[in-house]
């Protein structure tokens, strides 16, 4: 891909607005662990800090430490010798106390969790920062979020910085685990359901949208189907490229529309449901972008619900939802626990389930009735979906990774409440269908492993 296109430019857009990325360097490929010392003497950087766990140490680190010290390059380390790392305030005390005053740049080796940790502290510390990935997992690495868990319980950081180079060596990649590998694919599948869930927000709400940033998406969706079919469970370089810088793609999607839209919708509040809860279990090593894979495959069932709905049924006749809020706010304190408070606290900001939000959105439904189904005709097919996840190993079925009946009937009911962000799930909620596609939904997913 030729970044050069994305990076550190203006483009004036069709959509009215001018967008930029302030990232420096993307670097995915063979060998591209080479280019860490120049990149950091381009950016006259004196003072590293490298960050890693004891697993990404061992898969990138003597590679790093080679370039560097072959470039004349100083550096100092930490890492953690944690068997599992968890983005809590420990690990950020951890780093904010072991990164020497002196430092200029935080290196990171790692995925997910180190780069989060990287990208709070550095911002925190006022301190550029890169990222050498070491396995294709998520979309976060370009990211400007980085979510956290606060007092046991998942914190979302917004606006904190991107790191300013991105390095993803495919050698080092084609030999990461494989629930890392399928997850940073499954996490690619969401964004036919976010893409989805945006363009139909834009149409019912007129929220923003933007076409160029939707066709790099999809394109980059595309291209990650394409290596599922070909080359990943082969760890075929080229393959692995693609899921990587379709997710890095992810991160310069969200920032040139300012949020995360271009890269979540209803899959990703289902899998931040689930995360919740399994959090609330003292449980948290299934990694995000599988949740995200088995919630695309949820939401690919409540589509087809919608399109059945759109097709047979008199729109205007149909029971909306009756708002009790007090019956509803019992509800969430009992779903959500600890987190019930601030659900509720968004509601009151936002009323999106009032009657009166919910009439005028049903009304925006039905006038652009043909257009929804044409969308929903342009999501792929649930049987085509599973087959391609099955192709890699990927898990697409709740049961799968532990999730019960109970939590995927309970987030397809609550999960819109996490976000004001209108989509599938808010759809049904406003037709008076919502609980209905939750049972039947529901009970077509728990069967899927069996088929």
């Amino acid at each position: 891909m030729d970044w050069e296109k994305y990076l550190n430019k203006k483009i004036s857009c069709t959509c009215g607005r001018e967008h930029e990325c302030d990232i420096e360097h993307v670097n995915v490929g063979e060998d591209a662990i080479g280019f860490t010392a120049k990149y950091i003497q381009e950016g006259k950087y004196k003072f590293i800090c490298i960050i890693a766990d004891k697993n990404t140490d061992k898969i990138a680190g003597s590679e790093v430490y080679k370039n560097l010290a072959d470039n004349n390059i100083k550096y100092t380390k930490f890492i953690f010798d944690d068997n599992d790392l968890v983005p809590d305030e420990k690990a950020i005390g951890t780093i904010l106390t072991q990164v020497p005053d002196t430092t200029d740049l935080i290196l990171g080796l790692g995925s997910g969790t180190i780069n989060d940790l990287c990208r709070f502290c550095a911002h925190k510390m006022k301190l550029d920062y890169f990222i050498i990935g070491t396995a294709p997992s998520m979309d976060g690495y370009a990211s400007d979020v980085a979510p956290l868990i606060i007092n046991n319980l998942k914190t979302t950081y917004e606006k904190v910085g991107r790191p300013k180079v991105i390095i993803g060596d495919t050698n080092i990649l084609k030999n990461a685990p494989e629930h890392m590998i399928t997850a940073g694919a499954g996490d690619i599948f969401g964004k036919y359901i976010c893409l989805t869930d945006w363009k139909l927000a834009h149409l019912i709400t007129d929220e923003y949208y933007c076409p160029f940033i939707a066709d790099i998406m999809t394109t980059a969706v595309s291209e990650v189907a394409k290596a599922a079919d070909n080359g990943i469970a082969q760890r075929d370089s080229q393959s692995l490229a693609a899921v990587m810088e379709a997710l890095i793609l992810a991160g310069v999607g969200m920032s040139y529309s300012g949020n995360s839209r271009p890269a979540s919708g209803s899959e990703h509040h289902m899998s931040h449901y689930w995360e919740m809860k399994f959090l609330q279990q003292g449980k948290h090593d299934i990694l995000h972008g599988t949740k995200v894979g088995v919630g695309t495959v949820v939401v690919l069932h409540l589509y087809k619900y919608v399109k059945n709905i759109l097709k047979n049924k008199n729109l205007e006749q149909m029971t909306k939802s009756n708002f009790n809020k007090a019956e509803w706010g019992q509800k969430i304190l009992e779903i959500y626990g600890p987190a019930g408070p601030g659900v509720i606290s968004l509601e009151d900001k936002v009323m999106k389930n009032s009657d009166g939000n919910v009439l005028a959105r049903r009304e925006k439904v039905i006038a652009n009735k043909d257009e929804i189904l044409a969308m929903i005709e342009k999501l792929p097919t649930i049987e085509e979906t599973v087959a391609r996840m099955k192709k890699i190993n990927e898990p697409y079925c709740p049961t799968q990774i532990d999730i019960s009946e109970k939590m995927v009937k309970d987030s397809i009911i609550y999960a819109k409440e996490l976000r004001n962000r209108y989509g599938v799930l808010q759809l049904l909620y406003d037709f008076g269908e919502l609980e209905k596609a939750a049972q039947i939904v529901c009970a077509e997913v728990m069967q899927l492993n069996n088929n």
